[in-house]
């Protein structure tokens, strides 16, 4: 990873991307800090603890140097570092965690009456933190949907399960995010406030 050096420019980010695929550590060093923070909220976003953290971002940033050649710089460059990230903490999660028995039918899934209301109150950061409590089969499913914005079918090919089971899995997150809220924000609920499941199709 470390070769000939080649000048780069910090305001010219296509001169950093073209030193870092000849070799130049210092380039390197310069992607790799303008962009840990971000990567690293992604690797804890689908992690259990910081070191799981860690060892998804020193992987994704392992994969990212590797692949810069590939990289279209006519698209953004944290979509394409995102998308790593993701799918390294998606890989990590497969080796690392078992989830067959965590498979669900459809139909038996407990579909909750969501607020939209009362989740706008909630700061960005308050709901993540909640989200961390949601076991992991289930959060990794909601967090790509809902924050990375992979469709059902591409969530179901990268975590190897099929379609339904991934429907069943948002909607037990949906659910737990929203026990979660009432939990530790009940003043934003009436008093008779309760979850009513329903069955009833997921988009």
């Amino acid at each position: 990873m470390f070769g000939r050096k080649i000048s780069f420019n910090e305001s010219d980010f296509e001169s950093v991307v073209s030193a870092c695929i000849a070799g130049n550590s210092q380039a390197q060093r310069y992607l790799y800090k303008q962009f840990f923070g971000y990567s690293k909220s992604i690797c804890l976003r689908y992690t259990s603890t910081t070191e799981e953290a860690e060892e998804v971002l020193n992987e994704g940033f392992l994969k990212v140097f590797n692949n810069l050649e590939k990289y279209d710089s006519t698209h953004p460059f944290k979509a394409w570092l995102r998308t790593i990230m993701v799918n390294t903490a998606i890989s990590y999660y497969r080796k690392h965690k078992k989830h067959s028995e965590d498979v669900i039918a459809l139909e038996d899934a407990p579909y909750p009456k969501f607020d939209e209301d009362v989740i706008s109150q909630i700061t960005a950061d308050e709901i993540l933190e909640l989200i961390q409590q949601i076991k992991p089969v289930y959060k990794n499913v909601f967090l790509m949907y809902v924050v990375d914005g992979y469709n059902h079918r591409e969530i179901a090919d990268m975590l190897q399960i099929n379609e339904a089971t991934v429907r069943s899995h948002y909607v037990r997150a949906r659910a737990r995010l929203q026990h979660l809220i009432k939990q530790y924000y009940p003043n934003l609920f009436p008093s008779d406030w309760a979850v009513k499941s329903f069955k009833g199709n997921e988009n």
